[in-house]
């Protein structure tokens, strides 16, 4: 009796399901409730994304009691991102971006939980090992923007992926302007203070799981799977595998290429403006005060840079990119350490220039991927990105121990140039 109850479920479903790849207008609906859905979780996984950027390597230079080594948070938690990024495209491709996306906040929040216990035992080894774990979460607010996409047409897929990235914006400049006030929770219940802002952390990505949870129904992934089925069973023409593989491969490493380049540029300025600042005698304020704005710049613009790569095009932006990037590390190289205003001019670009590259390099990944691979591929496009930034933060405290912030600054701009020959190879060869 339960295991015909059971089967009955199950065609209740499957109908549910198939409702909605026969009407474009439900595709419609399943498309903005998912941009909704998505856009909620966004606002929480900002805050926690936040959290490890502002204080990370503040802890990290606390508990070592050297600098060179204060690039190491940033590169351990975009190193974890890289297994999270793999595991989360992976674990989508399989049952859809509901679980894919719900484990990795999960798995982000349980990291955060382990560097407020490393703190509190004064354990690098375990600060270490959850920052690792830490990363998922970082992984998993950034692949959360293909969901959007997932029913989007070719002229929606930047908006698609912009609305998303602009909620993030909430959570993630509330996080840093909460650093004093986190601080000062956690020491009130006896953990050090540095530790505070990944108490909010560890909630900020468990609620993102729970919310994609509860309310990502039906996935919009498994829909868009459906529909690509039920076309390709009505519609069996022979298509040119060679050309299409040809284009797409092209287009993912031209996509990826962007990406990785603004990632690591972006990645290493960021990771050590904290530390240049507290050298300088700025306070914890006013360090979350920079990276609000930073991160804020990273993630508010998207909407309308979404606009601007479905208008423009991909490669326009992407070029738009590397000369943002360029004017923010010579502005960062060759400002004074204690003028706030250029800093926060600097670290602006910086965020801007990181989001025209990604927006862009978002779309063109999406538009040369495959229904049937594209979760997998998106999540290994991801891996390098994370992996990029990990070498960046990685990098950025070694160069600044052995030379200065204004050198990585310099040497950041300089890097943003190889942006314009990867547009001018993508565009070589089209007619």
């Amino acid at each position: 009796m339960l295991h015909k109850e059971s089967a009955e479920l199950l065609d209740i479903q499957a109908a549910s399901l198939q409702s909605y790849v026969r009407s474009s207008e439900k595709q419609k609906m399943l498309y903005k409730r998912t941009l909704f859905v998505v856009s909620i979780s966004q606002i929480f996984g900002g805050a926690g994304l936040a959290a490890g950027v502002t204080v990370g390597a503040l802890l990290a230079q606390q508990m070592l009691g050297t600098d060179a080594y204060a690039g190491l948070p940033s590169a351990l938690l975009t190193l974890g991102s890289a297994g999270a990024a793999l595991f989360v495209g992976r674990l989508s491709q399989l049952f859809g971006r509901r679980i894919g996306l719900t484990a990795g906040f999960m798995i982000g929040g349980l990291g955060a939980i382990g560097v407020i216990m490393a703190a509190i035992i004064n354990s690098v080894f375990l600060l270490f090992t959850s920052l690792l774990v830490y990363g998922a979460g970082s992984a998993t607010n950034l692949q959360a923007r293909y969901a959007g996409t997932d029913l989007a047409s070719n002229k929606q897929r930047a908006t698609a992926i912009s609305i998303a990235m602009v909620f993030t914006t909430f959570g993630a400049v509330a996080g840093p302007n909460l650093v004093n006030v986190m601080g000062n929770f956690a020491l009130s219940i006896g953990v050090p203070s540095l530790a505070g802002p990944f108490i909010l952390g560890a909630a900020a990505y468990i609620l993102a799981g729970v919310v994609l949870f509860i309310m990502l129904r039906p996935d919009p992934f498994v829909i868009a799977r459906m529909i690509e089925a039920t076309k390709q069973e009505s519609n069996n023409k022979d298509y040119s595998a060679t050309t299409e593989h040809t284009q797409n491969k092209r287009g993912i490493i031209v996509g990826a290429a962007i990406m990785i380049l603004t990632q690591i540029v972006m990645v290493a300025i960021m990771t050590m403006t904290p530390v240049h600042m507290r050298h300088h005698g700025h306070g914890l304020g006013a360090v979350g005060f920079v990276i609000g704005f930073h991160i804020g710049a990273m993630y508010l613009p998207s909407l309308v840079t979404g606009i601007l790569v479905d208008k423009l095009g991909r490669t326009a932006m992407a070029i738009a990119a590397g000369t943002t990037l360029l004017l923010a590390g010579l502005i960062a190289a060759f400002s004074p350490g204690d003028s706030m205003v250029l800093l926060v001019i600097a670290l602006c670009l910086l965020g801007l220039g990181w989001n025209f590259g990604l927006i862009s390099g978002t779309a063109l990944i999406v538009d040369s991927t495959d229904i049937s691979i594209r979760a997998k591929t998106q999540g290994t496009v991801d891996v390098l990105i994370a992996l990029s930034g990990a070498a960046g933060g990685a990098l950025s405290g070694i160069i600044v121990a052995s030379s200065s912030y204004p050198t990585l600054s310099f040497v950041g701009a300089i890097l943003s140039l190889l942006l314009v020959p990867v547009v001018i190879w993508s565009r070589r060869g089209k007619k």
